[in-house]
């Protein structure tokens, strides 16, 4: 019920504009910079990998953003008082808010695909199109489940923006989006695994270049792990920061 009411109360800022400019146009304008970067430095295989990279992180647009503003939005609204007082369960309150952005994010990052075959023509045999589903799938769910846990956080905060901005940023610079993992600190690498979002970029790239089944299994894995940490963190840390916000007023500060 929750996530049937969402799209009209918390995510209220999901108007229709909103929604196909995330899906049809971000994706695009991002895809187009990034590849004319690595096109000046890196040639063609610079540029697939860059764009089939940024086709993926768009994701982080309806996962992150959207799902972290909808407790911004309780609190603007002046309704959190009465949610965090209502008998309701948590977990359905919670998990329902994020059902229209796993939509969203899969429509983004399928279009997102769809431009970096057609436009930029990236290697694609129609075969390995339910690999590559399973793929998106995973890690629209998975990247859901890490908003939600930013979501958590925001509670406490006075604005989940900055938080927003800084883990999309790092999610580009640690997720082997424009350059591999292989390219960075081994530290920076091992904390690039911990992201959702490096495992499903992983996964999507091995999917689209037919890789066998045991190694995508392996990667759904880490991306299904990954998806029900985040999700379970989300509720541990959505009390623990329920009651500091409730002792300390910020439940009710915007």
């Amino acid at each position: 019920m929750n996530a049937i009411f969402a799209p009209r109360t918390s995510l209220g800022f999901m108007r229709l504009d909103f929604v196909l400019g995330t899906v049809f146009i971000i994706p695009f304008t991002q895809m187009v910079f990034f590849a004319f970067v690595a096109g000046l430095s890196g040639g063609a295989a610079a540029v697939s990998f860059v764009v089939v990279g940024n086709a993926v992180a768009t994701v982080t647009y309806s996962s992150i953003f959207s799902v972290c503003q909808t407790t911004d939005s309780e609190k603007e609204a002046g309704t959190m008082e009465h949610l965090l007082v209502s008998p309701a369960n948590r977990f359905a309150l919670y998990f329902g808010r994020g059902v229209v952005p796993i939509l969203a994010s899969l429509a983004t990052v399928t279009v997102g695909l769809v431009y970096a075959v057609t436009i930029f023509h990236v290697p694609f045999n129609a075969a390995e199109s339910p690999a590559i589903a399973v793929s998106i799938v995973l890690t629209a769910v998975a990247m859901v489940g890490f908003g939600l846990l930013l979501g958590g956080v925001a509670l406490y905060l006075r604005t989940s923006i900055i938080l927003g901005n800084i883990f999309l940023f790092i999610g580009l610079l640690l997720s082997g989006v424009n350059f591999p993992l292989s390219s960075l600190p081994l530290p920076l690498q091992y904390l690039g695994d911990v992201f959702p979002l490096t495992w499903g970029l992983a996964a999507v790239r091995a999917s689209l270049a037919g890789a066998p089944l045991g190694t995508l299994l392996g990667l759904w894995l880490n991306v299904a792990v990954g998806a029900v940490a985040s999700l379970a963190l989300a509720m541990l840390l959505w009390k623990t920061f329920e009651r500091r916000a409730l002792a300390t007023g910020s439940i009710a500060r915007f």
